[in-house]
Protein backbone atom coordinates (compact mmCIF):
# COMPACT_ATOMS: atom_id res chain seq x y z
CA UNK A 1 0.00 0.00 0.00
CA UNK A 2 1.48 3.32 -1.00
CA UNK A 3 0.75 6.35 1.17
CA UNK A 4 1.98 9.90 1.19
CA UNK A 5 1.93 12.55 3.91
CA UNK A 6 0.04 15.65 2.88
CA UNK A 7 0.21 18.97 4.67
CA UNK A 8 -3.22 20.46 5.30
CA UNK A 9 -2.06 23.85 4.00
CA UNK A 10 -1.50 22.56 0.48
CA UNK A 11 -3.90 21.07 -2.03
CA UNK A 12 -2.83 17.68 -3.32
CA UNK A 13 -3.26 17.54 -7.12
CA UNK A 14 -3.24 13.71 -7.06
CA UNK A 15 -5.73 13.24 -4.26
CA UNK A 16 -8.34 10.63 -5.05
CA UNK A 17 -12.04 11.03 -4.41
CA UNK A 18 -12.99 9.65 -0.97
CA UNK A 19 -14.50 6.18 -0.74
CA UNK A 20 -17.05 7.20 1.91
CA UNK A 21 -18.91 10.50 1.74
CA UNK A 22 -20.82 12.52 4.32
CA UNK A 23 -19.81 10.65 7.48
CA UNK A 24 -17.47 11.82 10.22
CA UNK A 25 -17.98 8.94 12.67
CA UNK A 26 -18.54 5.20 12.70
CA UNK A 27 -21.96 5.40 14.36
CA UNK A 28 -23.54 7.26 11.47
CA UNK A 29 -22.19 4.65 9.04
CA UNK A 30 -23.81 1.84 11.03
CA UNK A 31 -27.09 3.74 11.26
CA UNK A 32 -27.34 4.48 7.55
CA UNK A 33 -26.40 1.00 6.30
CA UNK A 34 -28.58 -0.82 8.84
CA UNK A 35 -31.55 1.37 7.94
CA UNK A 36 -31.80 -0.48 4.61
CA UNK A 37 -32.78 -3.60 6.59
CA UNK A 38 -34.43 -1.92 9.57
CA UNK A 39 -36.75 0.44 7.71
CA UNK A 40 -40.42 -0.43 8.40
CA UNK A 41 -41.07 -0.60 4.68
CA UNK A 42 -38.78 -0.67 1.67
CA UNK A 43 -39.27 1.84 -1.17
CA UNK A 44 -42.35 1.36 -3.35
CA UNK A 45 -40.06 0.50 -6.25
CA UNK A 46 -38.94 -2.57 -4.26
CA UNK A 47 -42.53 -3.85 -4.10
CA UNK A 48 -43.06 -3.27 -7.81
CA UNK A 49 -39.78 -4.96 -8.75
CA UNK A 50 -40.40 -7.86 -6.38
CA UNK A 51 -43.92 -8.45 -7.70
CA UNK A 52 -42.71 -8.53 -11.32
CA UNK A 53 -39.63 -10.65 -10.65
CA UNK A 54 -41.42 -13.14 -8.41
CA UNK A 55 -44.19 -13.51 -11.01
CA UNK A 56 -41.56 -14.25 -13.67
CA UNK A 57 -39.79 -16.70 -11.34
CA UNK A 58 -43.08 -18.47 -10.66
CA UNK A 59 -43.77 -18.71 -14.37
CA UNK A 60 -40.28 -20.20 -14.81
CA UNK A 61 -41.15 -22.95 -12.32
CA UNK A 62 -44.40 -23.61 -14.21
CA UNK A 63 -42.51 -23.85 -17.51
CA UNK A 64 -40.02 -26.29 -16.00
CA UNK A 65 -42.94 -28.45 -14.89
CA UNK A 66 -44.39 -28.22 -18.39
CA UNK A 67 -41.00 -29.23 -19.81
CA UNK A 68 -40.85 -32.29 -17.58
CA UNK A 69 -44.32 -33.40 -18.67
CA UNK A 70 -44.10 -32.62 -22.39
CA UNK A 71 -40.37 -33.21 -22.98
CA UNK A 72 -37.59 -31.13 -24.51
CA UNK A 73 -39.52 -30.91 -27.78
CA UNK A 74 -41.13 -27.76 -26.38
CA UNK A 75 -37.77 -26.06 -26.96
CA UNK A 76 -36.41 -25.10 -30.34
CA UNK A 77 -33.55 -27.62 -30.01
CA UNK A 78 -33.39 -29.84 -33.05
CA UNK A 79 -30.94 -31.59 -35.34
CA UNK A 80 -28.28 -30.23 -35.83
CA UNK A 81 -28.70 -27.56 -33.10
CA UNK A 82 -28.96 -29.88 -30.11
CA UNK A 83 -27.58 -27.18 -27.79
CA UNK A 84 -29.96 -24.26 -27.79
CA UNK A 85 -31.08 -21.61 -25.32
CA UNK A 86 -30.46 -23.74 -22.17
CA UNK A 87 -26.70 -23.96 -22.77
CA UNK A 88 -26.56 -20.34 -23.96
CA UNK A 89 -28.23 -19.28 -20.71
CA UNK A 90 -25.99 -21.57 -18.66
CA UNK A 91 -22.77 -20.03 -20.00
CA UNK A 92 -24.22 -16.52 -19.70
CA UNK A 93 -25.17 -16.88 -16.02
CA UNK A 94 -21.89 -18.55 -15.06
CA UNK A 95 -20.12 -15.55 -16.59
CA UNK A 96 -22.28 -13.10 -14.64
CA UNK A 97 -21.13 -14.76 -11.43
CA UNK A 98 -17.46 -13.97 -12.05
CA UNK A 99 -17.36 -10.33 -10.99
CA UNK A 100 -18.41 -10.99 -7.42
CA UNK A 101 -15.48 -13.26 -6.69
CA UNK A 102 -13.11 -11.02 -8.62
CA UNK A 103 -14.16 -7.87 -6.73
CA UNK A 104 -14.12 -9.60 -3.36
CA UNK A 105 -11.21 -12.03 -3.52
CA UNK A 106 -8.68 -10.71 -6.01
CA UNK A 107 -9.10 -7.03 -5.17
CA UNK A 108 -8.97 -7.96 -1.48
CA UNK A 109 -5.65 -9.76 -1.94
CA UNK A 110 -4.27 -6.78 -3.85
CA UNK A 111 -5.54 -4.43 -1.11
CA UNK A 112 -7.72 -2.39 -3.44
CA UNK A 113 -9.85 -0.49 -0.96
CA UNK A 114 -12.39 0.73 -3.50
CA UNK A 115 -13.96 -2.74 -3.41
CA UNK A 116 -15.54 -2.13 0.00
CA UNK A 117 -18.66 -0.33 -1.18
CA UNK A 118 -19.68 -2.92 -3.76
CA UNK A 119 -18.19 -6.24 -2.73
CA UNK A 120 -21.10 -7.48 -0.59
CA UNK A 121 -23.85 -7.37 -3.19
CA UNK A 122 -21.38 -8.42 -5.90
CA UNK A 123 -20.75 -11.59 -3.89
CA UNK A 124 -24.50 -12.08 -3.52
CA UNK A 125 -24.89 -11.61 -7.25
CA UNK A 126 -22.39 -14.43 -7.76
CA UNK A 127 -24.41 -16.86 -5.66
CA UNK A 128 -27.71 -16.04 -7.36
CA UNK A 129 -26.21 -16.13 -10.87
CA UNK A 130 -24.68 -19.57 -10.28
CA UNK A 131 -28.06 -20.81 -8.98
CA UNK A 132 -29.64 -19.65 -12.24
CA UNK A 133 -26.83 -21.23 -14.25
CA UNK A 134 -26.90 -24.57 -12.47
CA UNK A 135 -30.57 -25.02 -13.22
CA UNK A 136 -30.16 -25.28 -17.00
CA UNK A 137 -27.85 -28.33 -17.41
CA UNK A 138 -30.14 -30.30 -15.12
CA UNK A 139 -33.25 -29.65 -17.20
CA UNK A 140 -31.37 -29.84 -20.52
CA UNK A 141 -30.61 -33.56 -20.33
CA UNK A 142 -34.11 -34.55 -21.40
CA UNK A 143 -34.51 -37.52 -19.08
CA UNK A 144 -34.61 -35.52 -15.86
CA UNK A 145 -35.07 -38.64 -13.75
CA UNK A 146 -31.46 -39.45 -14.68
CA UNK A 147 -30.09 -36.05 -13.59
CA UNK A 148 -27.91 -37.79 -11.02
CA UNK A 149 -25.75 -38.95 -13.94
CA UNK A 150 -24.28 -35.44 -13.90
CA UNK A 151 -22.75 -36.01 -10.46
CA UNK A 152 -19.43 -37.75 -9.71
CA UNK A 153 -20.88 -40.93 -8.28
CA UNK A 154 -18.32 -43.80 -7.91
CA UNK A 155 -18.20 -45.63 -11.21
CA UNK A 156 -17.05 -49.10 -10.28
CA UNK A 157 -20.19 -50.59 -11.90
CA UNK A 158 -19.41 -48.74 -15.17
CA UNK A 159 -23.02 -47.65 -15.57
CA UNK A 160 -22.59 -43.86 -15.62
CA UNK A 161 -21.64 -41.66 -18.57
CA UNK A 162 -18.06 -41.03 -19.60
CA UNK A 163 -16.15 -39.58 -16.65
CA UNK A 164 -13.74 -37.84 -19.01
CA UNK A 165 -16.57 -35.77 -20.46
CA UNK A 166 -16.14 -31.99 -20.06
CA UNK A 167 -19.78 -31.86 -18.89
CA UNK A 168 -18.62 -33.67 -15.76
CA UNK A 169 -15.76 -31.19 -15.42
CA UNK A 170 -18.47 -28.52 -15.21
CA UNK A 171 -19.95 -30.25 -12.18
CA UNK A 172 -16.63 -30.11 -10.34
CA UNK A 173 -15.76 -26.55 -11.45
CA UNK A 174 -19.13 -24.89 -10.94
CA UNK A 175 -19.88 -26.86 -7.77
CA UNK A 176 -16.54 -25.89 -6.20
CA UNK A 177 -16.93 -22.29 -7.30
CA UNK A 178 -20.41 -22.06 -5.80
CA UNK A 179 -19.33 -23.65 -2.50
CA UNK A 180 -16.28 -21.43 -1.99
CA UNK A 181 -18.15 -18.29 -3.10
CA UNK A 182 -21.00 -19.07 -0.69
CA UNK A 183 -18.59 -19.58 2.22
CA UNK A 184 -16.70 -16.40 1.32
CA UNK A 185 -19.91 -14.38 1.13
CA UNK A 186 -21.30 -15.75 4.39
CA UNK A 187 -18.03 -15.41 6.32
CA UNK A 188 -17.75 -11.76 5.33
CA UNK A 189 -21.28 -11.07 6.62
CA UNK A 190 -20.81 -12.50 10.13
CA UNK A 191 -19.74 -9.23 11.87
CA UNK A 192 -22.55 -7.32 10.17
CA UNK A 193 -25.11 -9.98 11.03
CA UNK A 194 -24.07 -9.60 14.67
CA UNK A 195 -24.64 -5.85 14.37
CA UNK A 196 -28.16 -6.46 13.07
CA UNK A 197 -28.70 -8.98 15.88
CA UNK A 198 -27.71 -6.47 18.53
CA UNK A 199 -29.95 -3.79 17.00
CA UNK A 200 -32.96 -6.05 16.45
CA UNK A 201 -36.27 -4.76 17.81
CA UNK A 202 -38.17 -8.07 17.69
CA UNK A 203 -37.42 -11.50 19.11
CA UNK A 204 -37.73 -13.14 15.69
CA UNK A 205 -35.12 -10.84 14.16
CA UNK A 206 -32.82 -11.21 17.14
CA UNK A 207 -33.09 -15.01 16.98
CA UNK A 208 -32.65 -15.19 13.19
CA UNK A 209 -29.66 -12.87 13.02
CA UNK A 210 -28.25 -14.43 16.19
CA UNK A 211 -28.23 -17.90 14.63
CA UNK A 212 -26.59 -16.58 11.48
CA UNK A 213 -24.01 -14.57 13.47
CA UNK A 214 -22.62 -17.80 15.03
CA UNK A 215 -22.11 -16.24 18.45
CA UNK A 216 -19.98 -13.33 17.22
CA UNK A 217 -19.02 -10.95 20.04
CA UNK A 218 -16.33 -8.87 18.37
CA UNK A 219 -13.54 -10.01 20.68
CA UNK A 220 -9.91 -9.87 19.62
CA UNK A 221 -9.90 -13.66 19.17
CA UNK A 222 -13.00 -13.52 17.00
CA UNK A 223 -11.50 -10.83 14.77
CA UNK A 224 -8.22 -12.72 14.49
CA UNK A 225 -9.93 -15.93 13.38
CA UNK A 226 -12.31 -14.06 11.10
CA UNK A 227 -9.49 -12.27 9.27
CA UNK A 228 -7.51 -15.47 8.92
CA UNK A 229 -10.50 -17.41 7.54
CA UNK A 230 -11.44 -14.55 5.19
CA UNK A 231 -7.90 -14.41 3.82
CA UNK A 232 -7.77 -18.17 3.25
CA UNK A 233 -11.12 -18.17 1.47
CA UNK A 234 -9.98 -15.27 -0.71
CA UNK A 235 -6.87 -17.24 -1.63
CA UNK A 236 -9.03 -20.28 -2.49
CA UNK A 237 -11.51 -18.24 -4.53
CA UNK A 238 -8.90 -16.42 -6.62
CA UNK A 239 -7.81 -19.36 -8.83
CA UNK A 240 -11.45 -20.33 -9.23
CA UNK A 241 -12.08 -17.08 -11.14
CA UNK A 242 -9.71 -18.36 -13.80
CA UNK A 243 -10.55 -22.04 -13.59
CA UNK A 244 -14.35 -22.20 -13.59
CA UNK A 245 -14.99 -20.41 -16.87
CA UNK A 246 -11.93 -22.01 -18.45
CA UNK A 247 -13.52 -25.38 -17.71
CA UNK A 248 -16.85 -24.17 -19.11
CA UNK A 249 -15.02 -23.16 -22.30
CA UNK A 250 -13.64 -26.72 -22.55
CA UNK A 251 -17.20 -27.87 -23.27
CA UNK A 252 -16.65 -26.22 -26.65
CA UNK A 253 -12.87 -26.17 -27.15
CA UNK A 254 -12.27 -29.94 -26.84
CA UNK A 255 -14.80 -30.71 -29.58
CA UNK A 256 -14.14 -30.92 -33.30
CA UNK A 257 -16.88 -28.47 -34.28
CA UNK A 258 -15.57 -25.65 -36.50
CA UNK A 259 -15.59 -22.40 -34.57
CA UNK A 260 -15.20 -24.19 -31.24
CA UNK A 261 -11.98 -26.15 -31.62
CA UNK A 262 -9.56 -23.41 -30.58
CA UNK A 263 -7.13 -22.75 -27.73
CA UNK A 264 -8.20 -19.11 -27.41
CA UNK A 265 -11.44 -20.07 -25.68
CA UNK A 266 -10.24 -20.29 -22.02
CA UNK A 267 -8.73 -16.75 -21.76
CA UNK A 268 -11.46 -15.44 -24.08
CA UNK A 269 -14.23 -16.86 -21.88
CA UNK A 270 -12.63 -15.68 -18.62
CA UNK A 271 -12.19 -12.12 -19.91
CA UNK A 272 -15.73 -12.08 -21.27
CA UNK A 273 -17.08 -13.36 -17.96
CA UNK A 274 -15.33 -10.59 -16.01
CA UNK A 275 -16.60 -8.11 -18.61
CA UNK A 276 -20.23 -9.19 -18.29
CA UNK A 277 -19.99 -9.62 -14.52
CA UNK A 278 -18.81 -6.06 -13.93
CA UNK A 279 -21.54 -4.79 -16.24
CA UNK A 280 -24.14 -6.61 -14.16
CA UNK A 281 -22.66 -5.22 -10.92
CA UNK A 282 -23.03 -1.72 -12.37
CA UNK A 283 -26.56 -2.48 -13.56
CA UNK A 284 -27.52 -3.43 -10.00
CA UNK A 285 -25.44 -0.83 -8.14
CA UNK A 286 -26.82 2.24 -9.90
CA UNK A 287 -30.52 1.66 -9.00
CA UNK A 288 -29.58 0.41 -5.51
CA UNK A 289 -27.64 3.54 -4.60
CA UNK A 290 -30.55 5.69 -5.79
CA UNK A 291 -33.43 3.82 -4.16
CA UNK A 292 -31.80 3.04 -0.80
CA UNK A 293 -29.75 6.22 -0.44
CA UNK A 294 -26.38 4.49 -0.67
CA UNK A 295 -24.61 7.23 -2.62
CA UNK A 296 -22.30 7.86 0.32
CA UNK A 297 -20.96 4.32 0.09
CA UNK A 298 -21.27 3.49 -3.64
CA UNK A 299 -19.60 6.65 -4.85
CA UNK A 300 -18.68 7.91 -8.30
CA UNK A 301 -15.18 6.62 -7.63
CA UNK A 302 -16.50 3.08 -7.38
CA UNK A 303 -18.53 3.46 -10.56
CA UNK A 304 -15.69 5.06 -12.49
CA UNK A 305 -13.29 2.28 -11.51
CA UNK A 306 -15.80 -0.27 -12.77
CA UNK A 307 -16.14 1.56 -16.08
CA UNK A 308 -12.36 1.34 -16.48
CA UNK A 309 -12.47 -2.42 -15.90
CA UNK A 310 -15.30 -2.71 -18.44
CA UNK A 311 -13.29 -0.65 -20.94
CA UNK A 312 -10.21 -2.84 -20.47
CA UNK A 313 -11.99 -6.18 -20.66
CA UNK A 314 -14.22 -5.01 -23.53
CA UNK A 315 -11.12 -4.08 -25.53
CA UNK A 316 -9.60 -7.50 -24.81
CA UNK A 317 -12.83 -9.18 -25.93
CA UNK A 318 -12.73 -7.16 -29.17
CA UNK A 319 -9.13 -8.27 -29.71
CA UNK A 320 -10.21 -11.89 -29.17
CA UNK A 321 -12.92 -11.51 -31.81
CA UNK A 322 -10.36 -10.31 -34.35
CA UNK A 323 -7.91 -13.08 -33.41
CA UNK A 324 -10.58 -15.69 -34.09
CA UNK A 325 -10.78 -14.50 -37.69
CA UNK A 326 -7.01 -14.33 -37.98
CA UNK A 327 -6.56 -17.87 -36.64
CA UNK A 328 -9.28 -19.18 -38.96
CA UNK A 329 -7.49 -17.60 -41.92
CA UNK A 330 -3.98 -18.58 -40.83
CA UNK A 331 -4.96 -22.18 -40.13
CA UNK A 332 -5.76 -22.79 -43.79
CA UNK A 333 -8.79 -24.86 -42.77
CA UNK A 334 -11.71 -24.32 -45.12
CA UNK A 335 -14.16 -25.33 -42.43
CA UNK A 336 -12.79 -22.82 -39.91
CA UNK A 337 -12.79 -20.04 -42.51
CA UNK A 338 -16.38 -20.79 -43.46
CA UNK A 339 -17.51 -20.93 -39.81
CA UNK A 340 -16.33 -17.39 -39.07
CA UNK A 341 -17.30 -15.85 -42.40
CA UNK A 342 -20.73 -17.39 -41.90
CA UNK A 343 -20.95 -15.83 -38.43
CA UNK A 344 -20.35 -12.35 -39.76
CA UNK A 345 -22.19 -12.53 -43.07
CA UNK A 346 -24.44 -15.60 -42.93
CA UNK A 347 -27.97 -16.16 -41.74
CA UNK A 348 -27.12 -15.19 -38.15
CA UNK A 349 -25.19 -12.04 -39.08
CA UNK A 350 -27.77 -9.94 -37.24
CA UNK A 351 -26.82 -11.63 -33.96
CA UNK A 352 -23.10 -11.29 -34.66
CA UNK A 353 -23.25 -7.55 -35.29
CA UNK A 354 -25.44 -6.97 -32.21
CA UNK A 355 -22.70 -8.76 -30.27
CA UNK A 356 -19.90 -6.66 -31.77
CA UNK A 357 -21.79 -3.39 -31.37
CA UNK A 358 -22.59 -4.00 -27.70
CA UNK A 359 -19.35 -5.64 -26.60
CA UNK A 360 -16.70 -3.84 -28.64
CA UNK A 361 -18.09 -0.44 -29.60
CA UNK A 362 -20.17 0.42 -26.53
CA UNK A 363 -17.33 0.22 -23.93
CA UNK A 364 -15.17 2.59 -25.98
CA UNK A 365 -17.33 5.47 -24.81
CA UNK A 366 -15.61 5.14 -21.42
CA UNK A 367 -12.43 6.61 -22.84
CA UNK A 368 -14.12 9.94 -22.16
CA UNK A 369 -14.26 11.37 -18.65
CA UNK A 370 -17.76 12.77 -19.20
CA UNK A 371 -19.08 9.29 -19.99
CA UNK A 372 -17.39 7.85 -16.89
CA UNK A 373 -19.06 10.58 -14.82
CA UNK A 374 -22.57 10.24 -16.25
CA UNK A 375 -24.92 7.89 -14.43
CA UNK A 376 -27.38 7.50 -17.37
CA UNK A 377 -24.55 6.67 -19.80
CA UNK A 378 -23.07 4.15 -17.37
CA UNK A 379 -26.42 2.44 -16.82
CA UNK A 380 -27.34 2.23 -20.52
CA UNK A 381 -23.85 1.00 -21.43
CA UNK A 382 -23.98 -1.71 -18.74
CA UNK A 383 -27.35 -2.91 -20.06
CA UNK A 384 -26.01 -3.04 -23.61
CA UNK A 385 -22.98 -5.03 -22.46
CA UNK A 386 -25.27 -7.57 -20.79
CA UNK A 387 -27.28 -7.86 -24.01
CA UNK A 388 -24.11 -8.21 -26.06
CA UNK A 389 -22.64 -10.91 -23.85
CA UNK A 390 -25.79 -12.99 -24.07
CA UNK A 391 -25.66 -12.69 -27.86
CA UNK A 392 -21.99 -13.71 -27.76
CA UNK A 393 -22.99 -17.02 -26.21
CA UNK A 394 -25.84 -17.31 -28.71
CA UNK A 395 -23.46 -16.77 -31.63
CA UNK A 396 -20.91 -19.28 -30.31
CA UNK A 397 -23.44 -22.03 -29.67
CA UNK A 398 -26.00 -21.61 -32.42
CA UNK A 399 -24.01 -20.55 -35.48
CA UNK A 400 -21.37 -23.26 -35.02
CA UNK A 401 -23.95 -26.03 -34.73
CA UNK A 402 -26.41 -24.87 -37.37
CA UNK A 403 -23.93 -25.19 -40.25
CA UNK A 404 -21.12 -27.67 -39.76
CA UNK A 405 -19.29 -30.12 -42.05
CA UNK A 406 -22.25 -31.49 -44.01
CA UNK A 407 -24.54 -29.10 -45.91
CA UNK A 408 -27.20 -31.81 -45.90
CA UNK A 409 -27.53 -31.45 -42.11
CA UNK A 410 -27.70 -27.67 -41.99
CA UNK A 411 -30.66 -26.06 -40.28
CA UNK A 412 -31.90 -22.77 -38.87
CA UNK A 413 -32.55 -22.57 -35.15
CA UNK A 414 -35.73 -20.78 -34.13
CA UNK A 415 -36.47 -20.43 -30.41
CA UNK A 416 -39.95 -21.27 -29.18
CA UNK A 417 -42.00 -19.24 -26.75
CA UNK A 418 -40.85 -21.62 -24.00
CA UNK A 419 -37.20 -20.80 -24.77
CA UNK A 420 -37.83 -17.08 -24.61
CA UNK A 421 -39.91 -17.12 -21.44
CA UNK A 422 -37.45 -19.41 -19.66
CA UNK A 423 -34.73 -16.87 -20.40
CA UNK A 424 -36.92 -14.06 -19.05
CA UNK A 425 -37.93 -16.22 -16.09
CA UNK A 426 -34.28 -16.82 -15.16
CA UNK A 427 -33.87 -13.04 -14.83
CA UNK A 428 -36.97 -13.05 -12.65
CA UNK A 429 -35.46 -15.72 -10.39
CA UNK A 430 -32.19 -13.79 -10.18
CA UNK A 431 -33.89 -10.51 -9.29
CA UNK A 432 -36.21 -12.16 -6.76
CA UNK A 433 -33.25 -13.57 -4.85
CA UNK A 434 -31.37 -10.28 -5.11
CA UNK A 435 -34.30 -8.20 -3.84
CA UNK A 436 -34.79 -10.53 -0.87
CA UNK A 437 -31.10 -10.20 -0.10
CA UNK A 438 -31.30 -6.40 -0.07
CA UNK A 439 -34.32 -6.47 2.22
CA UNK A 440 -33.08 -8.90 4.87
CA UNK A 441 -29.26 -9.05 4.78
CA UNK A 442 -26.58 -6.32 5.05
CA UNK A 443 -26.02 -5.01 1.54
CA UNK A 444 -22.85 -3.07 2.42
CA UNK A 445 -19.92 -4.47 4.43
CA UNK A 446 -20.16 -2.19 7.48
CA UNK A 447 -16.88 -3.25 9.10
CA UNK A 448 -14.91 -2.96 5.85
CA UNK A 449 -16.37 0.45 5.00
CA UNK A 450 -15.27 1.75 8.37
CA UNK A 451 -11.78 0.49 7.67
CA UNK A 452 -11.32 2.81 4.68
CA UNK A 453 -12.59 5.94 6.45
CA UNK A 454 -10.06 8.58 7.56
CA UNK A 455 -11.12 7.95 11.17
CA UNK A 456 -9.55 4.48 10.93
CA UNK A 457 -6.13 5.93 10.06
CA UNK A 458 -3.55 6.48 12.75
CA UNK A 459 -2.85 10.11 11.80
CA UNK A 460 -6.47 11.26 11.69
CA UNK A 461 -7.13 14.45 13.62
CA UNK A 462 -3.54 15.75 13.59
CA UNK A 463 -1.84 18.43 11.54
CA UNK A 464 -0.80 15.77 9.07
CA UNK A 465 -2.91 12.92 7.84
CA UNK A 466 -2.42 9.88 5.71
CA UNK A 467 -4.04 9.78 2.35
CA UNK A 468 -4.48 6.38 0.74
CA UNK A 469 -3.36 6.54 -2.86
CA UNK A 470 -5.15 3.43 -4.04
Amino acid sequence: MSTIIIDNTFEDPFRRAPLVLGHDNFTSVTEEICYVNEAPRPPKAWYVAFFISSALATFLVVLIGYLFVAGVGVWGNQNPVMWGFPIVNFVFWVGIGHAGTLISAILFLFRQRWRTGINRFAEAMTIFAVICAGMFPGIHIGRVWLAYWLFPIPNQMEMWPQFRSPLLWDVFAVGTYFTVSLLFWYTGMIPDLATLRDRANTKLKAMSYGILALGWRGSNRHWHRYERAYLLLAALATPLVLSVHSVVSFDFAVSQVPGWHTTIFPPYFVTGAIFSGFAMVMTLAIPARELWGLKNFITMRHLENMTKVILLTGTIVGFAYSMEFFIAWYSGSLYEKFAFINRAFGQYSWAYWIMVSCNVLTPQIFWFKKARSSIPIMFVASLLVNVGMWFERFVIVITSLSQDYLPSSWGYFTPTWVDIWMLIGSFGLFMTLFLLFIRFLPVIAIAEVKGVMPQAHVGHGHDHHLEDEQ
